[in-house]
């Protein structure tokens, strides 16, 4: 099972904080329970994905526990004069993996912060980037991967003969392409180039078969 916390965003500039952050527009919440955002450093790297929904004089963020703190502290340092406050407040709730994996979700652990971009990860397909909503950290960099259609990887659904190792290498035959993003069992999710997807994939000689993903991949 995964670990998650909560962290909490509030404060009076809560609301302008996380807009100029997040991938997501935050004015959404005004109408709904949650949303999915990432938060992306300068690069375009995803440092955290999760839900953010509305609290009393704030928001809460879900993350996984081995890395709360770590986004905490980091967002401390883009906090400037802005009159905001970060605090983790729950690190008992659990998710299955498997249930994520099924529909799709990545789970972002220490192992892969800041190593994909939200396209990578599906973000756009998942609802969980806005295209509109005005800057926010990493934003050129999400939105010329989307305008330009330069999504040359993408996470996948796959299932292996056996058992494999989250960060374990795909090979198409001749070099590696790919990693295992998330592992439950003997399903996991990747993060592949597009155009190798339907070839025969193995992870340490162990065959690879695709599953469909809830959404269009």
């Amino acid at each position: 099972m995964n670990t998650l916390s909560t962290i909490t965003v509030t404060g009076p500039d809560a609301f302008e904080f996380l807009q100029g952050q997040l991938t997501n527009d935050i004015r959404r919440l005004g109408a709904e329970a949650e949303i999915l955002a990432a938060w992306c450093n300068p690069k375009g790297r995803v440092i955290w994905f999760g839900t953010v929904w509305p609290i009393d004089q704030g928001y809460g963020l879900s993350a996984p526990a081995d890395t709360a703190a770590d986004i905490v502290k980091r967002l401390t340092m883009f906090r400037f004069r802005s009159k905001v406050e970060f605090e983790i407040v729950d690190e008992a709730a659990t998710v299955d993996p498997g249930f994520l994996i099924e529909n799709g979700y990545a789970f972002i652990g220490p192992e892969q912060v800041e190593q994909f971009t939200p396209h990578m990860l599906n973000l756009d397909l998942l609802d969980a980037i806005s295209l509109d909503k005005g800057c926010y950290t990493g934003q050129e960099i999400v939105a010329r991967t989307h305008y330009k259609g330069a999504t040359k990887r993408r996470t996948l659904r796959f299932e292996s003969e056996a058992p494999v190792s989250v960060g374990d290498k795909i090979s198409d035959g001749k070099r590696d392409i790919g990693e295992v993003l998330n592992v439950s069992g003997t399903n996991l999710l990747a993060v592949v180039p597009v155009d190798k997807a339907t070839n025969p994939l193995t992870v340490n000689g162990i065959e690879l078969k695709r599953q469909p993903l809830p959404y269009g991949d």
